[in-house]
C-alpha cells in the first residue's frame, strides 16, 4: 500500500497521472499525438465505405422502429383518452 509523501503524489501514482504542478510541454504533447496516430490501423477505402453503409442502414432502421413505436403509442393514447 502506497503512503503519501507529498500532497497528491501517491494519489497521482495510483491513477497513473503526473503529480499536480508538472505539465507536459506543448511540443511533447504534439509528438505524443503523432506517435499515437502512427499506431492506428487506418481502414481501406472499401472498409470505410462498408462501415459507413452499415452505420447509415442501422440509423435508418432505428428511425423506423422509433417512428413506428411513436405512431402506435400516439394512436393508443388517443384511443384511451379520446
Amino acid at each position: 500500500m502506497a503512503t503519501e509523501t507529498s500532497s497528491g503524489e501517491a494519489a497521482a501514482k495510483d491513477e497513473g497521472r503526473k503529480p499536480a504542478g508538472k505539465r507536459t510541454s506543448p511540443a511533447l504533447f504534439v509528438r505524443q499525438i503523432i506517435a499515437e496516430l502512427r499506431k492506428v490501423i487506418w481502414p481501406t477505402r472499401k472498409e470505410l465505405i462498408t462501415y459507413t453503409t452499415v452505420c447509415l442502414v442501422f440509423v435508418l432502421v432505428m428511425i423506423g422502429i422509433v417512428s413506428g413505436l411513436d405512431w402506435v403509442l400516439t394512436k393508443g393514447i388517443f384511443w384511451v383518452f379520446g
